[in-house]
């Protein structure tokens, strides 16, 4: 994948570092610590300006967290109530919880936008729960630039400082989002066992 990105950013430059960004956010599967750092080490070459770089990175990630958010606003949580009542255990939440969780939100959303645009593997997801739970727009795009911009900007920075060494970035992060990965399939099954004796709500 690496390959590619090298030819698109070559060949595009910032606007294709927008693009993959977009996509990485839309995709998570599409790494931004392969994205960042090649666009950093270009930056380094002096091929492109490392101003720009994050400017255009960052662009491109807020784009796809903005349709995020907005598509989970549209779907709205009221529209999930019915689909939690039904299927709580599997989806290891309750109705409740979910008010409780809306109720948490309106106080510390902020800061948990902008954390969790720092975390590997859940930042690009943190866009669902702000939207769902209708958190202000302003705040979360106040929120999520500052974060996505950090993110973009250590990761081209190590690309800048590292040169054709980038591929070490993913050798340190790798590990670190697999393990982020394996909490949160542990996490699930032990939700989903304490759930075991859930009943949907009688109608």
């Amino acid at each position: 994948m690496s390959d590619w990105v090298v030819r698109l950013i070559e060949q595009s430059g910032y606007l294709g570092i927008g693009f993959l960004m977009f996509l990485e956010t839309i995709f998570p599967p599409i790494p931004s610590e392969v994205i960042m750092p090649v666009a950093g080490v270009a930056a380094g070459q002096g091929k492109l300006s490392y101003a720009l770089v994050v400017l255009s990175g960052t662009s491109g990630a807020m784009l796809g967290n903005i349709v995020w958010y907005l598509a989970a606003r549209a779907l709205g949580l009221d529209r999930l109530h019915p689909f939690i009542d039904k299927w709580g255990r599997w989806l290891t939440i309750t109705w409740p919880e979910v008010q409780r969780a809306d109720r948490w939100f309106r106080s510390h959303g902020l800061p948990f936008v902008l954390l969790g645009r720092l975390v590997p593997t859940v930042r690009s997801l943190v866009s669902v729960p702000a939207g769902l739970l209708h958190m202000q727009f302003r705040r979360f795009l106040v929120a999520s630039i500052l974060g996505t911009g950090a993110w973009t900007a250590l990761l081209a920075l190590a690309g800048f400082k590292m040169g054709e060494n980038y591929a070490r970035i993913d050798d340190v992060l790798g590990p670190i989002s697999t393990g982020i990965m394996a909490v949160l399939v542990i996490g699930y099954f032990w939700r989903v066992w304490t759930h075991r004796n859930y009943e949907p709500p009688k109608a």
